[in-house]
């Protein structure tokens, strides 16, 4: 039987990344676009990949100077091709960075940029839980600490809302299926909580 993209994606992310906060990063973000692939009846198996490989090279090539044509994301998406994932794969996780110059068309593309901050965020949200449970996150806390400037500072807001938008989807109800991603997902995440 062949393996599926997922499984692919997930060897190739272990592979790639050793920092477990980056790879959890991964997991959440795939999550979010299986949810979201499930919700557009879409195809589950490419858009969790997408989101299990969309910053696979971040640790290795950081790209902290933005170059659109070297380091993170261009750096994973050129070895990609070489290995012969297709041009949708690609060109979703280049639109995913703003600086790439790859816009974003198509559901895919546009879920990457949507959902990418905002798993991270709402992760953060619910490690800063008393229980430290995503199962005790809802979009009031969400929206209260995106309110909050010092908490999780380095995550841009904008980004979250500009993601919502463009996916033509009311930010709460991007939140709130974001929530119900990660909660499907809760133990490998780490976010399970200390009394479960």
């Amino acid at each position: 039987m062949n393996e599926t993209l997922a499984a692919q994606a997930l060897n190739i992310l272990h592979d790639w990344v050793q920092s477990e906060s980056l790879r959890k990063h991964c997991y959440a973000v795939a999550d979010s676009m299986k949810h979201f692939a499930q919700l557009r009846g879409e195809g589950a198996d490419l858009w969790e990949a997408v989101g299990l490989l969309h910053d696979m090279d971040y640790e290795r090539h950081p790209n902290l100077e933005h170059s659109p044509t070297e380091g993170h994301p261009s750096v994973g998406v050129a070895w990609l091709r070489e290995k012969g994932w297709g041009e949708e794969v690609c060109r979703a996780i280049l639109s995913h960075a703003d600086y790439s110059g790859v816009s974003r068309e198509t559901p895919l593309e546009k879920t990457i940029y949507a959902v990418d901050e905002l798993s991270s965020f709402i992760v953060a949200v619910a490690l800063v839980r008393p229980t430290k449970s995503i199962h005790d996150v809802d979009v009031r806390a969400v929206k209260k600490k995106m309110k909050d400037k010092a908490f999780a500072r380095a995550v841009n807001r904008d980004d979250i809302v500009r993601g919502a938008d463009e996916l033509g989807m009311p930010l709460d109800d991007v939140i709130t299926n974001v929530i119900a991603a990660l909660k499907a997902d809760a133990i490998r995440l780490g976010l399970a909580g200390t009394g479960r």
